[in-house]
């Protein structure tokens, strides 16, 4: 337990000192701006299949089971807050960040154990380049900005595969069932989506860096540290992703 607060404590002042970086970053970080754009290709731009996939399979299960079931009680234009809630406010989010901590937690983890092992962080600090502005900061906006582009991904293929599936058993225009999703669809719902996509980008580009930098000397360690980086990310986004989901039902 003790250890745990202290790994927590650790994290959180990592993470400040990010943020810090992030304004020298922006200033004078040229040659880390390719980082930075590396991690958003392999981020973002390479989940996207997978992405579109997954979003498409659960617009279109919502929709399959959930019309069914609400037609029971003669309730089928419940569909649509249905669809907001699943898709957009609450499995969106989390199942985004189960992909990127599948692709890139692991990555950025070893590549950083790596490279500890092989001195390039003592390298750095011994030409006069921080690693933090140069290796941890692009890591930690590529995560950031991709969970949240991947969300609204995530959402609006999502919708797009409900509508889909409703063609084949309850034809309508595009412009009923897209609006019928605007209709439902309130600010609250968005902000939380919003919240929890950049806030899972953090918890898991900052877990994978700090674990990836704990390694000592062995190269053992470096598939151990993605090991860690994973489960720790899948702990704090679920946990995260529970307050978060508690909050909005408590405050709307």
């Amino acid at each position: 337990m003790g250890a745990a607060i202290k790994s927590l404590f650790y994290a959180l002042g990592f993470f400040v000192q990010i943020l810090k970086g992030v304004g020298q970053f922006v200033r004078r970080g040229q040659a880390a701006h390719r980082v930075l754009i590396m991690q958003i290709l392999f981020t973002f731009v390479e989940a996207l299949s997978i992405s579109t996939l997954l979003a498409l399979g659960i617009g279109a299960a919502v929709n399959v089971i959930g019309i069914p079931f609400l037609a029971q009680f003669s309730q089928e234009a419940y569909i649509y807050p249905l669809l907001i809630t699943i898709i957009t406010r609450e499995l969106g989010p989390l199942l985004t960040a189960f992909i990127i901590i599948a692709r890139s937690a692991t990555a950025i983890a070893t590549e950083m154990a790596g490279m500890v092992i092989s001195h390039e962080i003592e390298a750095y600090i011994s030409v006069g380049v921080d690693p933090i502005e140069y290796l941890a900061v692009p890591r930690f906006l590529g995560v950031t900005i991709s969970l949240f582009m991947l969300n609204i991904f995530f959402s609006v293929f999502g919708l797009a595969g409900s509508f889909a599936v409703a063609q084949i058993f309850n034809p309508m225009p595009a412009s009923v069932y897209f609006g019928n999703i605007l209709l439902s669809l309130s600010l609250p719902d968005i902000i939380v989506s919003v919240i929890k996509s950049i806030t899972f980008g953090i918890i898991i580009s900052v877990v994978a860096i700090v674990k990836g930098l704990a390694v000592e000397r062995s190269s053992t360690e470096v598939p151990i540290a993605g090991l860690k980086a994973v489960g720790a990310s899948f702990g704090w986004c679920i946990l995260v992703d529970i307050l978060l989901s508690a909050l909005y039902y408590i405050m709307v």
